[in-house]
């Protein structure tokens, strides 16, 4: 039984690929959260500003600057060798942790 395409070694594969779509899908993903944390700045402060608003829109800030954190510290990881290693569990953590903390504060703030 022969493997399927994507498990079989391919000589002309270039393994620098990989890494730098890995990269760019970082780069993507932070400037996603980079457009909810603006939104939601905007949404809070709409109309003027009341204490849950300013609250929800400093959280949605330290979390961006928190996924911020980790996303650039990927980013230089898989910039800087050719081989990186693996994601640590707690980075992909506390990614996870900021983003949808992010988003429940999105939530909060529309309803």
């Amino acid at each position: 039984m022969t493997p399927p395409a994507s498990r079989r070694h391919d000589p002309d594969r270039d393994p620098g690929l990989q890494p730098e779509r890995t990269r760019l899908a970082w780069r993507r993903t932070t400037l996603s959260g980079t457009v909810v944390a603006v939104l939601a700045v905007k949404t809070g402060l709409h109309g003027g500003a009341s204490a849950a608003g300013v609250v929800a829109c400093a959280l949605c800030c330290v979390l961006w600057l928190g996924f911020l954190s980790v996303a650039h510290r990927r980013i230089r990881t898989l910039a800087a060798t050719g081989a990186p290693a693996a994601f640590a569990p707690r980075h992909a953590a506390a990614a996870v942790l900021c983003t949808v903390a992010m988003a429940v504060c999105g939530a909060a703030l529309v309803l």
